[in-house]
């Protein structure tokens, strides 16, 4: 997983989301807009992060959040109870 560059800056954030109430469009496959970064942080349980065009799946928790790169393909689903946000950065 990459690193979201040192020189971008957040600018907006979702709410925090659980198991319940994360949207569809999170849970499928999406990409974010050319040149927006996101960073998957998880407040409490266990979040499953896919990114399939590097076949890579990841298990973010608390301290271990996720980085979405620019145009490329995701998803992220909760494992059982979870909570979550997502910051993006340009």
């Amino acid at each position: 997983m990459k690193s979201i560059p040192e020189s971008a800056i957040a600018y907006t954030r979702t709410k925090t989301f659980t198991e319940e109430s994360v949207p569809v469009k999170i849970r499928e496959h999406h990409q974010t807009a050319a040149g927006v970064w996101g960073l998957i942080t998880v407040v409490s349980g266990e979040v499953r992060y896919e990114i399939p065009s590097t076949e890579e799946t990841h298990i973010l928790t608390p301290g271990t959040p996720g980085v979405v790169e620019p145009g490329i393909s995701h998803r992220a689903n909760p494992i059982g109870e979870a909570s979550f946000f997502i910051e993006f950065y340009r």
